[in-house]
């Protein structure tokens, strides 16, 4: 793995690793130890891999497992928006390193991006601290192969016609990242963060279904506010915001 050279021109530093429990946990464990980023940890393979709500993510040699550590990106309010910026960066760099894809890419809400409607890449943000936050950006790239059998469908860049190494992507989500935070501006800049996210955003205007923790919602994806919450509307226009859910399409049917 290398990084772009506009990602070393911002000062960024990369530790790959050949194998390693989870990237996401070798970056908090390393800021515990003093270090502060912004810093790149990647992996041929993770032995231990997770996604949101503490899911198993399968982490074979062959895809791309990267997480950007960074201290004090922003105000705390705000430090959920990263998801955003790191999709946006993702669907830059795929765009990039698979011309063919570009057009084919779109961003499921909240934190996931999709080729012809399929997930082939998932984002994890962590972090803590007291006196200042230290976020892990967890990202995990199908390139090579993609679970079977999960409740949302799955694909790779390769079953989708683009043979891309995990390390040509990865130079271009490092390239993409800078650019994408620089937008961001440690949240300042979210007003167009928010208007890119929404041009690619998948299923707008359309119903979709919403399971939180404690129960599920159906409405149309109207859009996401200010914070980067769900907007559904509902039956006769009434409209629901929503933090935190899992989102399903309605109008095609999920696999079986």
């Amino acid at each position: 793995m290398q990084l772009d050279p506009a990602a070393l021109a911002a000062g960024v530093r990369l530790v790959p690793l050949d194998a390693v429990g989870s990237t996401n946990v070798e970056a908090l464990t390393r800021a515990r130890a003093g270090e502060r980023g912004p810093l790149w940890i990647t992996a041929l393979r993770q032995t231990g891999g997770r996604g949101r709500r503490g899911r198993v993510w399968e982490s074979d040699a062959g895809n791309l497992y990267a997480t950007l550590l960074l201290t004090n990106p922003s105000p705390a309010a705000k430090v959920a928006q990263l998801s955003f910026v790191a999709a946006l960066a993702v669907h830059d760099a795929v765009a990039d390193a698979a011309p063919m894809l570009g057009p084919r890419l779109s961003l499921k809400w909240p934190n996931d991006t999709l080729c012809d409607g399929k997930k082939f890449c998932g984002i994890l943000l962590e972090g803590e601290g007291s006196s200042e936050s230290v976020v892990a950006l967890g990202i995990g790239i199908n390139c090579t192969h993609h679970p079977r059998g999960t409740t949302y469908p799955a694909t790779d860049l390769g079953a989708a016609g683009a043979h891309v190494t995990p390390a040509a992507v990865f130079a271009a989500l490092s390239r993409a990242m800078v650019l994408r935070l620089a937008q961001w501006n440690r949240g300042e800049g979210f007003v167009a963060t928010r208007i890119d996210w929404l041009k690619r955003a998948e299923g707008l205007g359309l119903p979709i279904e919403a399971r939180l923790n404690d129960r599920e919602t159906r409405g149309v994806f109207e859009t996401i506010d200010e914070a980067g919450h769900l907007v559904l509307r509902g039956p006769e226009g009434r409209r629901e915001t929503i933090a935190a859910a899992d989102v399903f399409p309605l109008h095609r049917p999920e696999p079986a």
